[in-house]
């Protein structure tokens, strides 16, 4: 084998370049493929179970894994790739890299484990209904994502994009192909669905394993300085924004009386379906970044405003077509996919909350490429604030309060990045490959 055929070698690119361009095809295919999957599960989950009422523990799962395991693991994700891709580009091996960053992962594990665990009991009767199992089934999803992100940061990080893909992608094909066979052996409990949810994304980590797509070379010891220069920020950010993503139903299910269990599964309907928009966002973005990324880390910060100008608009144009079709067609697509009713109203503004979100997502991301990480937790921070306060003061009806919640948070993180993004232009700061790796990955969004 040559020096340039190992696994981690330098790209023969440009330094400048970046190297995530040659993976957008397949991480845009990846992204949709897992949020069909994800519609396909709760359609198949809900008749499996018996209905929306005998379903809602596992959309309290669902919505809290992915409040979770994004949360903390999406910044491991995200400072793995920038240390491997920047030890390709000088020639160095990365496998001491790896070794810090996953000791890191199980470190952030057990303590979050830990905390579910002592919160067990809680945990169950405010979300789950009083039944266990879904707290053990919260455990293995939460602890099966931290092996499934730090694949995804070696993946991105050595280049290889449709291992990336690959794990992204058949996390949610596994779920719903679980499903279906525990449907068509007659399954009825939640707890087995719960499991399905949990084990999903070891599936594909052990696949890429074994074709040799997380293998790493051997290098200079890594300090923790090199992996962890941003980690804090991004942390504190991750958790915030991935925690406001799936708010309405955790919140729903807090609030809700007992016997409104049946409509907190349906409001959830109502978010996956508020949520098109941002899948087709995440695609989009996969291709457009990357072009933003490499103006910004050559200085030609001109064409950057403008092609940022050009994502924001994407941005409006998806946003607005997305709101008008939930308010006009959304009712009628939530009753024949679902076959539940939700108004017009109700639908248009979880849509709209949702366009809010991907403006803000796409602004920290610039704000993130332009070394603003602290200025990005902060967004996230006042955005989870807003949730909280909205939801309070938000009147008596349980659903309304949650739909002004999201939408008053939306809006307040989706400001908040706009006035960093014109701080840090206007203060002259430049992004570097580190940077702009890290705002390549922040997607809080999971299938």
């Amino acid at each position: 084998m040559t020096p340039s055929d190992s696994p981690d070698a330098p790209p023969s690119a440009p330094r400048d370049r970046i190297p995530l361009p040659e993976g957008t095809i397949p991480v845009g295919i990846a992204l949709l493929i897992a949020g069909f999957a994800t519609y396909a599960f709760f359609k198949v989950g809900v008749a499996a179970v018996g209905g929306d009422e005998e379903f809602e523990p596992i959309t309290s799962l669902w919505f809290t894994t992915f409040a979770l395991a994004p949360g903390f693991f999406l910044p491991l994700e995200q400072e793995l790739g920038r240390a491997l891709a920047h030890r390709r580009a000088i020639g160095q091996g990365t496998r001491p890299v790896v070794r810090k960053i996953v000791l890191l992962g199980a470190g952030l594990t057990a303590l979050v484990v830990l905390v579910i665990a002592a919160a067990s009991q809680l945990l169950a009767d405010s979300l789950f209904d009083g039944n266990m199992f879904m707290v053990l089934a919260l455990v293995l999803a939460f602890s099966a994502y931290a092996p499934a992100h730090l694949a995804r940061g070696i993946c991105s990080g050595s280049g290889r994009f449709r291992e990336y893909g690959i794990i992204l992608a058949s996390d949610g094909v596994v779920r719903i192909v679980l499903c279906i066979a525990l449907a068509v052996v007659g399954v009825t409990a939640a707890g087995a669905y719960g499991l399905a949810v949990a084990v999903s994304p070891l599936f594909a980590v052990g696949y890429v394993y074994i074709r040799g797509g997380l293998h790493t070379d051997d290098g200079p010891p890594a300090s923790w300085i090199e992996v962890t220069p941003n980690l804090g920020w991004l942390l504190l950010g991750s958790i915030f924004a991935a925690s406001l993503l799936n708010a309405g139903p955790i919140a729903a299910s807090l609030l809700a009386d007992d016997d409104q269990a049946a409509l907190v599964t349906q409001f959830s309907y109502g978010v996956l379906l508020a949520r098109i928009p941002l899948f087709l966002f995440q695609a989009v973005q996969a291709a457009l970044l990357p072009r933003l990324s490499r103006l910004a880390a050559r200085g030609e910060l001109d064409e950057f405003r403008s092609g940022l100008k050009k994502l924001m608009y994407v941005v409006l144009v998806v946003g607005v077509v997305g709101t008008s079709g939930a308010f006009l067609l959304g009712p009628w697509v939530i009753e024949i996919v679902y076959d539940a009713e939700l108004s017009g109203r109700t639908l248009a503004l979880l849509a709209f909350s949702s366009a809010c979100y991907m403006l803000a997502l796409a602004t920290a991301q610039a704000v993130i490429a332009l070394k603003g990480h602290a200025l990005v937790a902060l967004g996230w921070g006042i955005g989870a604030a807003t949730f909280v306060v909205a939801t309070y003061l938000g009147g008596e009806e349980v659903f309304r309060r949650i739909e002004i919640g999201l939408l008053a948070s939306s809006i307040a993180a989706m400001v908040s990045f706009a006035i960093a993004l014109r701080y840090k232009l206007q203060s002259g700061a430049t992004p570097d490959q580190g940077s702009i790796m890290d705002a390549i990955t922040d997607m809080p969004f999971e299938s």
